[in-house]
């Protein structure tokens, strides 16, 4: 189940990405409710409208939801027109997709937690998480722009998987921490390399609005078997720039946010961007390859999906 974020005809919904179609879930639960509410426990009258109020509801809705699809599916088979006209089904471009969280609590993201990336900036590895913040009003969805800063001409890329949490915790213990994890996502790390280098600290060069693109879906934490042995690539303008498996990490999600979580309490919604591999923009050989205006970038991780975001100039 990949769940969207989806805005239509003004008003933010939630929804499910089902191969060409995104499925309205309010309006899908309204259809069945009288059909499922037996079967399921703790079936809410209406459903969420957001993310983390679906997260905060937990697995009960999560398995609801699933049986809702599965529902739905047999009744497409037998035709679409009708559930269109109800506006349980829609597609992709009668909808604008926004970020799975579109504005989460908080953005915690990994510095040099990929061994080729530490090798490639000539570091040595870190000897425990490297951690800095990203603002919220970074936040863009897939297909939105991302623009060029008038005060930088180093601006870069770097593809990363996301975690989303789905469960408060404080102090957890790397064994109990796939549980606080609702799924993840795809997240495109933009960063000011000018800026970035001049502060000798990370924040200011990568908060910059536009700076987080987040999409396109939240693939549940169940249906991805390994989330450490899962293909990664970034294309500019249709060209492979980073290319590399999430098995090159150095410290795994479990050590991420037990580590994380004895700092700061991890909220429903909040983001863990797990770091990026080699192949950024700034390191290439001879000579750099960053971003300019006009520039598409494609950041692609194996059964997420693909988040798309073109480069435009600051107005």
């Amino acid at each position: 189940m990949r769940l969207v974020s989806f805005e239509f005809r003004g008003e933010q919904r939630l929804g499910a990405l089902d191969d060409q179609w995104i499925v309205d879930l309010d309006r899908a639960h309204k259809l069945f409710l009288s059909e499922l509410e037996g079967i399921y426990r703790n079936v809410p009258d209406r459903f969420p409208q957001g993310m983390i109020d679906f997260l905060e509801i937990g697995e009960d809705l999560r398995d609801y939801t699933s049986g809702l699809i599965g529902h739905l599916h047999d009744l497409i088979r037998k035709g679409s027109r009708e559930l269109q006209q109800q506006g349980i089904l829609l597609k992709p471009t009668e909808v604008r997709i926004l970020p799975p969280v579109p504005v989460p609590p908080k953005i915690v993201c990994l510095g040099l937690n990929y061994r080729d990336h530490a090798e490639e900036a000539h570091v040595p590895m870190p000897e425990r998480p490297l951690l800095f913040s990203k603002p919220s009003t970074a936040i863009v969805g897939p297909e939105d722009f991302v623009v060029y800063p008038k005060i930088s001409n180093q601006v870069d890329y770097e593809v990363e998987l996301a975690v989303i949490i789905g469960k408060r915790g404080k102090n957890v213990a790397e064994s109990d921490a796939l549980n606080h994890i609702a799924g993840y996502t795809v997240f495109n790390d933009i960063s000011a390399r000018d800026i970035q280098f001049a502060d000798k600290q990370w924040f200011r060069g990568k908060s910059f609005d536009t700076f987080a693109p987040t999409g396109p879906c939240l693939v549940l934490r169940e249906q991805v078997s390994d989330p450490h042995n899962l293909k990664m690539e970034l294309r500019v303008n249709g060209e492979a720039r980073q290319r590399s498996t999430t098995a090159n990490m150095i410290f795994k999600i479990p050590q991420l946010v037990a580590f994380i979580s004895k700092v700061m309490t991890l909220q429903l919604g909040d983001i863990i961007a797990t770091g990026t591999p080699a192949g950024v923009g700034f390191y290439a050989k001879p000579e750099k390859r960053l971003l300019k205006p006009g520039d598409q970038m494609e950041a692609e991780i194996e059964g997420i999906g693909v988040l798309r975001n073109r480069i435009v100039s600051a107005q």
